[in-house]
């Protein structure tokens, strides 16, 4: 029996075009983030969001939230998410270690959405004075862990609310080029053209080794987050392999073509079970209700997968997911 693995993006395969990259860099250079290809990304990811810009490379991408989060926050801030978000769910308190104890602050919405609407129902009953912590951050996700994407004009009510309040902003882009890939948007437009500060751009659920890049458009940061970026451990001596990565994605617009080709799986999957959806599928995240005895019956056939909750499962495509694995889930999940 075959298994087909639906569990997580980052489960799947390299691109080879990153470890042709990466032997590529196999020559002496210079140490740190010192040597060219480094020293490149700025222009690279500039030249991407038609902007100026600054780009750590991370190893992770909690590492690359965690990081931005603490040049934005003091550790006696407040930092409001979506109580499903990454940041507050799956991390393991990197942020608070990170910003050395800000208070993340869990706001609701379908889909794992924040609205100006729910966001004011967390910091507007906050008291101004010192016996409270005062909100000083915005962690937006794009897309969103349950799968769906921010549209342009949604971003930009968020990020007008956020500065209207007084709010930086943060987006978590660990699946940014699935959320590109639904909207049909530059990559601007799907976060960096409405006044974010910092981006989190994921690769490695999208095809990439071991490399993610933390986009500082605030420029005024760069240098805080290079030191706070040696200091947590993530200034990698032989940065040239970590740089290659990132580059390597971005050639071709590799990261776009991955992002769609995981959505398409998405929808095969999603297509064959409507009645079963939970939420919107706009990125490669598909969640269905299905029973115990459903979710035997899928592993017995050898399919992988989250339980998402007693009456629920998640399955994530990625950008090799086949047309033949995910035609098989789809018929699977019909025959139900």
């Amino acid at each position: 029996m075959k298994t087909r693995l639906f569990v997580s993006d980052n489960a799947a395969a390299v691109h080879p075009h990153v470890w042709d990259a990466m032997r590529a860099a196999d020559a002496p250079d210079m140490p740190y983030d010192g040597d060219a290809l480094s020293q490149a990304l700025d222009a690279r990811f500039s030249a991407l969001f038609g902007r100026e810009c600054a780009v750590v490379w991370t190893a992770t991408g909690t590492a690359a939230n965690a990081l931005a989060l603490a040049c934005l926050t003091p550790p006696y801030g407040g930092i409001v998410c979506h109580y499903d978000a990454h940041v507050e769910a799956d991390e393991a308190g990197a942020p608070e270690f990170f910003t050395h104890g800000a208070k993340l602050m869990l706001a609701q919405g379908e889909g794992a959405r924040v609205t100006p609407a729910t966001i004011a129902a967390v910091i507007d009953p906050i008291r101004r004075d010192v016996h409270r912590v005062q909100p000083v951050t915005l962690a937006l996700t794009q897309a969103t862990e349950q799968g769906e994407a921010y549209k342009p004009d949604e971003l930009a009510d968020l990020t007008g609310f956020a500065r209207e309040r007084g709010l930086r902003v943060h987006l978590d882009g660990a699946r940014f080029a699935n959320a590109v890939a639904h909207l049909g948007c530059s990559p601007a437009d799907a976060g960096p053209a409405h006044g974010i500060d910092s981006l989190s751009f994921g690769f490695i659920k999208n095809g990439g080794l071991g490399a993610e890049a933390l986009v500082l458009f605030d420029l005024s940061l760069a240098d805080e987050c290079r030191r706070r970026h040696k200091r947590a451990g993530q200034l990698q001596s032989k940065g040239r392999y970590m740089a290659a990565q990132l580059h390597a994605m971005l050639d071709d617009d590799i990261w776009l073509e991955n992002g769609r080709a995981a959505n398409r799986a998405a929808q095969t999957i999603a297509r064959a079970a409507p009645d079963r959806l939970i939420g919107k599928v706009q990125a490669n995240e598909i969640f269905m209700t299905l029973s115990a005895a459903e979710r035997g019956v899928l592993r017995e056939q050898g399919f992988v997968f989250y339980d998402w909750s007693d009456t629920s499962a998640r399955f994530v495509t990625a950008w090799n997911t086949s047309a033949g694995d995910a035609g098989a889930l789809a018929q699977a999940l019909a025959a139900l």
